[in-house]
């Protein structure tokens, strides 16, 4: 027997509440598997289970916060087949009667459908999906993902589910929309949260019930928006407040040391320019993208910047997962990592970075990616920042920051011209580096850069 726990999704998590389960008791299911979304401080993350089983019981409800370690459920491990046991719902082989192709369903009564993965009964389960109407296509006769999604695609019953995001549901839930008057332009017809926002800002609010929050109407140009002020306001309080214990808690307890310098980025904006001539604005590369790959790439010469401090001693970490430090739409910031950062192509690196905002933006992040950072980056360049200086996120101890790419003058040869130039800063732990091993790192962003055809 095995206990699948509320996890620590971050230094600052103390608690987390469940606000939906994507599994049922008896469900099998494999490591890796999203059984849970888990509502924090900052974000609404999808949990993954690492063990493979059978669920045996969901011990905390829906809607209940409980501290990180909680057991949630209580997973039977190498149960995958047990249900057996249970009462058959995989027929084998040899007993099952051959399938006629125009008559699927003739055996006596409804077809049971076989699925084995809580995603793609969920999945079915969100978009209103009668899985008895489908037929699996995996071995054994299984219903895979891709079976649900064609469903999807060829209908959508009256009545059913409203595939949405739970970051959507909840604004919806604030601006008094009602989602199944909704066309979703998310994946396989999501309602996002822009969707929510949208309808939100033209069409009219319901005449409140009394356990709706209060609302405040503020005029911007021609419209009224109606501004949720309990919820939402109380959710963006607790929000800096777990930001602000964290940078205290970072600044209190490590010592911090800061180092910066000054990049020419000639190379690299030509060589962008060049790879991006011929691509659609949707295929091309962004300058973060060469930043970020540089920093990952970095790493392998100074390899005390990636790692996590774990009661005083520093672990460093064979493998390179980039934080990347996200703003949200409505105030605060989130660094989900990428993972294998060091690994991916630059177009590759591209999609990520792209997959991960919208994730990010929309309270779709695994809790993976918010325990997995080994070192995180910060760009404030589309500000029009020109140089940030960070607070580390521990237990991690290195925190690099790019200001915008532009113009400066820049003497070479006697000569002074005006270069395309970024400064990249280093905040840094001296429990584990120090200034020589952080100005060689700041170098070798530096010397990767001057090859962005390598990256």
């Amino acid at each position: 027997m095995g206990d699948f726990r509320m996890p620590s999704l971050g230094a600052d998590m103390e608690a987390g509440r469940v606000t939906e389960w994507l599994v049922k008791v008896g469900d099998e299911v494999k490591r890796g598997d999203i059984v849970a979304v888990v509502e924090t401080e900052k974000s609404t993350i999808e949990v993954e289970i690492f063990e493979s089983g059978v669920i045996e019981t969901i011990v905390v409800p829906v809607g209940e916060e409980v501290p990180v370690g909680t057991v949630l459920a209580r997973v039977q491990s190498g149960a995958l087949g047990s249900r057996k046991r249970r009462g058959p719902e995989t027929p084998s082989r040899e007993s099952a009667p051959p399938i006629e192709p125009t008559h699927p369903t003739s055996r006596e009564g409804a077809r049971t459908p076989v699925v084995r993965s809580p995603v793609v009964r969920h999945l079915a389960e969100e978009s209103g999906i009668d899985l008895a109407g489908v037929i699996g296509t995996g071995e054994g006769s299984v219903i895979t993902r891709h079976d649900v999604e064609q469903a999807i695609a060829m209908q959508r019953p009256p009545g059913g589910r409203v595939r949405a995001s739970p970051w959507a549901r909840r604004v919806a839930a604030e601006l008094g929309v009602d989602l199944t008057s909704l066309r979703g332009s998310g994946p396989r017809g999501a309602v996002t949260e822009a969707d929510v926002r949208r309808v939100a800002g033209t069409e009219s609010r319901p005449a409140a019930a009394p356990c709706e929050p209060a609302v405040t109407t503020v005029a911007t140009g021609t419209r009224e928006k109606v501004v949720p002020t309990s919820d939402v306001a109380a959710k963006q309080v607790a929000l800096r407040r777990a930001i602000g214990a964290l940078m205290a808690r970072s600044k209190r307890e490590i010592p911090h040391y800061y180092l910066s310098t000054t990049i020419d980025m000639r190379r690299a904006s030509e060589w962008l320019e060049r790879v991006n001539a011929d691509r659609s604005i949707t295929d091309r590369v962004v300058m973060p993208v060469l930043l970020l790959k540089a920093t990952a790439r970095a790493v392998a010469t100074v390899p005390e910047m990636n790692g996590l401090m774990v009661e005083e001693k520093f672990e460093a970490n064979a493998a390179v997962h980039v934080g990347v430090a996200i703003s949200l739409r409505g105030g605060g910031v989130i660094a989900p990592a990428i993972h294998d950062t060091d690994a991916l192509e630059l177009d590759d690196l591209m999609a990520a970075l792209r997959d991960l905002v919208t994730r990010a933006r929309a309270g779709r992040l695994r809790s993976s990616e918010m325990s997995d950072p080994t070192i995180t980056v910060t760009n404030l360049g589309d500000l029009g920042v020109d140089e940030v200086f960070g607070v580390i996120y521990p237990p991690q101890v290195a925190l690099i920051g790019f200001g915008r790419v532009a113009e400066r003058p820049w003497a070479e040869h006697g000569l002074i011209g005006a270069v395309p130039t970024v400064t990249a800063t280093l905040a840094a732990d001296h429990r584990v580096s120090d200034g020589h091993r952080g100005g060689l790192f700041l170098s070798t962003i530096d010397r990767l850069l001057q090859a962005p055809e390598d990256l």
